[in-house]
């Protein structure tokens, strides 16, 4: 959108398409915050059975010589094994010790108990095998000692059999996110991702790498923020520890794709003819299923831009876009967008653009009532559906919204408007149907990307952005109902 002053605002925005004049600012506080769990992780240790200790072998007692026989040695205390000492030889056999009983194995899941040892020769009390309580991921006890044997030669009892340690439960992967990703459901019906931006999480189920880029004003050094886990959410705590008390701002958001559509400030254009600011990396604070992360807040005079894509929509091809922004900061002037821009950073002229808009701004066209609403900005107009106003695009003010805009294959001139509450609920369908006008049919798309500012950098709107994606082709609606479902796991808890 083109942004110019002049004294007759009304009538000039009617045939110029200028946008900073004429429209109510409404602004808000700053988003809400959702709370939700996170995966748990499960046990990683398989519980160890205890080694068993047996009974010491005993020594025999030795034979006396003539008369009558001598008492038999008693019985030694000794090695390792668990068998019991083996009887001694010699004269009378006495009544035998008592059999030591067991000791207990605290033992994993289904752990086996102790074997039970036998008594000694003429009168030790059979020891008691050593029991193993069955525990996850326990481990497994030591087995029961082995009983003395009884003097003049009684068998000693054998140790308990030590109990099996427990199988370890599988638990969730550390700060992951539901799956699949919105850009892994559109690569399936509705074509891949060619720009996915986001400064909360990933929007691929096996994305693990940089998700923005934070620089410190005090110096001026950079630090990379990635996700937590593949599929995971930022990790703002790294952006913490960088950032410190002072100042930082967002220098990078990078795109997850793989084409390198990364968004850095946007640059001079038509209608601003110096450069956008970078956003306050610190303004924009929320909780998003139980993760502290940062959104790019976006005031009047931020914004971001790649004027040299790849992959995305140009001329009258299809492309669908949708954005995640807050309901509750808006304004009325021009113009908070996301999405397919002119690579000149000009007023190209009419269809040259396909973004998606939200704010209240009433310059060009409007929904129902007062808005907030989802537009699409097509250049030299936002619209609400192909007349102005169009009734059935009614306002939406949940926390966190879904933006989407739709446009379809060559030829069909056919576009769509789509709006939900992130946090609950599917889509609602603004608009569905032809182009506004000739002017815009067919579309002449550029394919470049911006976010903040409209077309030709006009960069008086505002709006808070927690993600974005842009594919080339234009989605099914199934497919447009499950990023919402994964929308809605994500940003509701």
């Amino acid at each position: 959108m083109r942004t110019r002053a002049f004294w007759n605002p009304i009538a000039l925005c009617a045939v110029l398409g200028v946008c900073s004049w004429g429209c109510t600012i409404v602004s808000g506080t700053g988003a809400g915050s959702g709370n939700g769990g996170s995966n748990g992780s499960g046990g990683s240790d398989t519980g160890s059975g205890g080694s068993g200790y047996g009974g010491d072998t005993g020594s025999g007692g030795t034979t006396g010589s003539g008369g009558d026989t001598s008492s038999g040695g008693t019985t030694g205390s000794g090695g390792d094994t668990s068998s019991g000492g083996t009887t001694g030889s010699g004269g009378a056999v006495s009544t035998g010790g008592t059999t030591g009983s067991g000791g207990s194995a605290s033992g994993g899941t289904n752990g086996s108990g102790g074997a039970t040892g036998t008594g000694g020769a003429k009168g030790g009390t059979t020891g008691s095998g050593g029991s193993a309580s069955g525990g996850t991921t326990g481990s497994g006890g030591n087995a029961g000692a082995t009983g003395t044997g009884g003097a003049k030669g009684g068998a000693t009892g054998s140790g308990g059999a030590t109990g099996s340690g427990g199988t370890t439960g599988s638990g969730g992967a550390a700060g992951a996110t539901v799956s699949p990703g919105p850009c892994d459901i559109y690569n399936t019906d509705g074509g891949p991702c060619v720009a996915a931006h986001s400064t909360v999480r990933a929007l691929y189920q096996a994305y693990n790498g940089k998700l923005y880029q934070v620089r410190r004003t005090s110096d001026n050094t950079t630090m990379d923020i990635s996700t937590l886990s593949a599929g995971g959410f930022a990790n703002s705590a790294a952006q913490d520890t960088f950032c410190g008390s002072g100042a930082c701002t967002i220098s990078i958001i990078y795109d997850q794709s793989g084409r390198n559509n990364h968004l850095t400030k946007g640059p001079p254009g038509g209608a601003k003819t110096t450069g956008d600011n970078e956003a306050d990396a610190k303004a924009l604070p929320i909780t998003i299923s139980g993760h502290k992360v940062y959104g790019e807040h976006n005031p009047a005079g931020v914004g971001y831009r790649n004027n040299a894509p790849s992959g995305t929509a140009t001329g009258d091809n299809p492309e669908t876009e949708y954005m995640i922004t807050s309901g509750n900061y808006v304004n009325g002037s021009c113009c908070f967008d996301y999405g397919n821009m002119e690579t000149t950073s000009r007023d190209d002229g009419e269809g040259t653009m396909e973004a998606v808009y939200f704010g209240t701004c009433t310059i060009w066209g409007k929904g129902s009532g007062s808005g907030p609403w989802v537009m699409g900005d097509l250049e030299n107009g936002l619209w609400a559906g192909n007349v102005s106003p169009y009734n059935g695009n009614t306002p939406v003010a949940y926390t966190y919204v879904t933006a989407m805009v739709k446009g379809d294959a060559a030829g069909k001139n056919h576009w769509t408007i789509k709006a939900g509450n992130a946090q609950t609920g599917g889509l609602t369908v603004q608009f569905d149907g032809a182009r506004p006008s000739s002017r815009y049919n067919p579309m002449r798309k550029e394919g470049a990307i911006g976010l903040g500012t409209g077309g030709d950098n006009s960069d008086s709107g505002q709006g808070n952005f927690f993600e974005g994606v842009m594919t080339a082709k234009y989605a099914s609606d199934s497919a447009d109902n499950a990023v919402q479902a994964n929308i809605v796991s994500v940003y509701g808890h």
